[in-house]
């Protein structure tokens, strides 16, 4: 069986609190990992967030692996608990959260995720980083219509769970893991704090997935105004092995962030 290794990290930062909600699950025949961040501006979001994760657990701890067919029909399940949630408490009627889940068959070794707003996963595969979500936000809209998105936030989605009118959830096609896959499900106010660079150059360095995240921190440009940040690290095999057939030479190597060159796609 194929080891997993992993690590959550999740912060308040200057809000008065932490609407980021992970969970995981780590089985002998499956494994489950679901990072969930309520929507600001809406009352109830750090509930919408909690029944998500408490949802997919309550699923996942059943211990059989859940097929990509399923997923579906269990996220359907899911958006009418938040609704009987919102018709229950009026005070939270219009809560939201985003979701970024991941499944994994241990014994096909196979996996499969899912995502809704702009909570994000990223790949680490062949030593080289991409991000495999696609955020649901008007930002995300307008610059793959080829518009200049200017000023506009990041953070406004069109669509969560939650929504009743409006619903947009994106699934992957099954993946057939490889040794030294390693997987990063993130929140908005973890990934808007780096570029791909800086994970690709981290991960190259870490030994453990707790080391991943915690270089990134060290590493990553502070911000003023701190959003809730959280993430979870994924690594199948060993990862660092592969990395070091990818290492750059020691005088292209960089430090700081504002040295990282940028990718397609990052924020300015």
């Amino acid at each position: 069986m194929m080891k997993i290794t992993t690590f959550t990290c999740s912060h308040q930062g200057s809000r008065p609190q932490n609407q980021d909600k992970t969970a995981q699950y780590l089985g002998e025949h499956s494994a489950c990992f679901v990072l969930c961040d309520g929507v600001a501006g809406n009352d109830g979001g750090h509930q919408a967030a909690t029944l998500a994760c408490q949802f997919l657990m309550e699923h996942a701890n059943e211990g059989s692996p859940c097929s990509s067919d399923a997923v579906p029909l269990l996220i359907a399940r899911l958006q009418q608990v938040i609704e009987q949630a919102q018709q229950q408490d009026q005070t939270c009627s219009h809560m939201r959260t985003t979701l970024v889940a991941l499944f994994i068959d241990r014994h096909t070794q196979q996996a499969h995720w899912v995502h809704t707003g702009d909570s994000r996963l990223y790949l680490f595969r062949n030593g080289y980083l991409c991000q495999a979500t696609s955020d649901h936000s008007l930002a995300q809209k307008m610059k793959e219509a080829g518009y200049h998105i200017g000023t506009i936030p990041d953070n406004l989605l069109y669509t969560a769970l939650g929504n009743v009118e409006q619903q947009e959830v994106a699934y992957s096609p099954v993946l057939s893991l490889a040794d030294g896959d390693a997987f990063l499900l993130c929140s908005d106010g973890f990934w808007q704090r780096y570029n791909l660079a800086l994970l690709e150059y981290t991960l190259r360095l870490a030994q453990t997935p707790e080391e991943w995240l915690m270089l990134i921190e060290e590493l990553s440009q502070p911000l003023t105004q701190q959003d809730n940040y959280s993430a979870i690290a994924i690594w199948v095999g060993s990862p660092q092995e592969s990395t070091l057939l990818q290492m750059l030479p020691l005088d292209e190597k960089v430090i700081c962030q504002s040295s990282i060159p940028s990718q397609p796609g990052d924020k300015p």
